[in-house]
């Protein structure tokens, strides 16, 4: 959740408005942990993010392959350089990597004292590898003092008191107690790694620096293998959010739904054959291009056009050479696909979130079934063609049919989109030509020309167009996606069922 949605009821910023968070961590190369994910966390959270890289590692979403630790004078030289020449709001330390390290950075907390610090004790990757040696877990207790937050997953919070990983909720919140005692330091317990549908965190502290000694935020879990990084992103909001609110509790309060929902929004970014990444910047709708939602699925339909424009049958159709028994095959399945579009139509008026569109669907189910549909029958009646329905009439109507039981209005109006706007295209292009050859007697396929360059359905392309592009811009980034995945999904279908009489013959 962006800062700007915090409830009016947490308390006011107490820090910059866009505070300037130093990362200390190791870097991934598939960018879904580490200092990648703290940067996009601090980005997400409306802060200048830095980073002092500890170390370096051959990783991806399938697990750390190999660690390589710089030498701790040069981690100690990256961070003089920053506090030296920068203001630093808030720090999240991350993976440490070895004693050395650990104790560089110790010195250096010690010496600049940071207004925030949040310490999240990286010991065990999502996919179970180590990343802290057994030789460093003395020295990395020793940091924890400095620290005002520690953020632990289960397993990591069982190794900092010396106990096996807690089994239950209870036994969790009684871990992070002790360690909080322990330490000083406000401790945030999370229910990520254990089991049930719940996903709780708490704040717990000992010393009275909460309104209460355990603060819980409830929360459902989220069914998704996508948690590369969690860890380090949920700390680095939190030291982000915390730098400009100056309360723990309204910070958790702020960040809990944003990591849910990068979690929720994780399989749009398709990222590796493991434990994916979160989306960080789910709630972040991007920018449109000039003309709107309706010019970003124009640009990405180009490429069929060109592949349909090229497509012989296209070219047979626009000359008339095209041979009777390839256009009879178009014309039984077009029927065929007609009788499902229709039904998917219908569909969408019930869907429709207005009486105007409502009708528009409507009356366009009507449209295919009376008008479109007595064209096929009137040129079938008087020629053979071959029945049952063809594999790519099939796919393309399972497609729809997937899209109006999506439950989104925004997606199935998506993806019968391009039965209106490429055959209108198409049509119009088509027709051009035919026109432009004197319109020749005895040209086979004139009427089909002329009824899909014709105004009333280019008025009515231009209306689902435009319905489109509304839904667009006001989906949500996780539904806007699915949008243009169903279009070009349509468009690729299009181009297919220009084709299929070829495949057929």
């Amino acid at each position: 959740m962006p800062l700007a949605a915090v409830p009016e009821t947490a308390p006011q910023p107490v820090g910059r408005a866009v505070p300037r968070v130093l990362s200390i961590a190791g870097s991934d190369p598939s960018g879904g942990a580490g200092i990648q994910a703290d940067l996009k966390s601090i980005a997400a959270h409306g802060g200048y993010g830095m980073a002092a890289i500890t170390a370096l590692t051959a990783q991806n979403t399938r697990g750390v392959q190999d660690v390589h630790v710089p030498p701790a004078g040069f981690l100690a030289r990256q961070l003089d350089a920053v506090s030296d020449d920068i203001s630093i709001d808030a720090v999240k330390i991350g993976m440490l990597g070895d004693e050395t390290v650990i104790r560089t950075v110790r010195r250096w907390l010690e010496k600049v004292r940071p207004a925030v610090v949040v310490l999240d004790p990286v010991m065990v990757a999502t996919s179970g590898d180590r990343l802290l040696q057994e030789s460093a877990e003395a020295a990395l207790r020793e940091l924890l003092p400095l620290a005002h937050l520690i953020t632990p997953n289960v397993p990591e919070l069982a190794m900092l008191v010396g106990e096996d990983p807690a089994a239950d909720w209870e036994t969790a919140l009684d871990q992070g107690r002790r360690l909080a005692a322990a330490t000083g330091a406000t401790v945030l317990v999370k229910g990520g790694h254990l089991a049930g549908p719940g996903c709780p965190d708490a704040l717990v502290n000992t010393g009275g620096l909460l309104g209460q000694e355990v603060v819980e935020v409830h929360g459902d879990r989220v069914a998704t293998r996508n948690s590369h990084g969690t860890g380090c992103s949920l700390s680095s909001a939190m030291a982000t959010v915390q730098a400009c609110l100056g309360n723990w509790e309204a910070s958790l309060r702020t960040v809990k739904p944003w990591l849910a929902g990068a979690l929720e929004s994780s399989g749009v970014l398709e990222v590796g054959q493991g434990n994916g990444p979160v989306h960080h910047f789910h709630h972040v709708r991007p920018a449109l291009p000039e003309g709107g939602f309706a010019a970003l699925l124009w640009s990405e339909a180009q490429q069929d056009l060109e592949d349909i424009y090229a497509l012989d049958f296209i070219d047979g159709l626009a000359s008339g050479g095209l041979a009777e028994k390839d256009f009879a095959y178009y014309l039984a399945q077009d029927a065929l696909y007609l009788n499902g579009y229709s039904r998917v139509l219908a569909r969408a008026s019930a869907m429709a979130p207005s009486e105007a569109e409502q009708l528009f669907w409507a009356a366009s189910a009507q449209q295919c079934l009376e008008v479109e549909s007595e064209l096929h029958r009137s040129w079938l009646s008087t020629r053979p063609a071959p029945g049952g329905l063809g594999p790519v009439t099939k796919a393309y109507v399972d497609h729809l049919t997937a899209a109006s039981a999506s439950g989104s209005y925004a997606v199935l109006a998506a993806a019968v989109l391009p039965c209106f706007w490429l055959y209108a295209e198409v049509g119009e292009k088509l027709h051009a030509r035919f026109l432009a050859s004197g319109e020749p007697d005895g040209h086979a396929y004139a009427d089909w020309l002329r009824t899909y360059a014709d105004e009333g359905f280019a008025a009515a392309t231009r209306r689902a167009i435009a319905i489109v592009d509304a839904a667009g811009r006001n989906a949500s980034d996780h539904e806007r996606s699915a949008m243009v995945r169903a279009f070009k999904q349509s468009c690729r279908l299009e181009v297919e069922f220009f084709d299929a009489p070829r495949l057929h013959s």
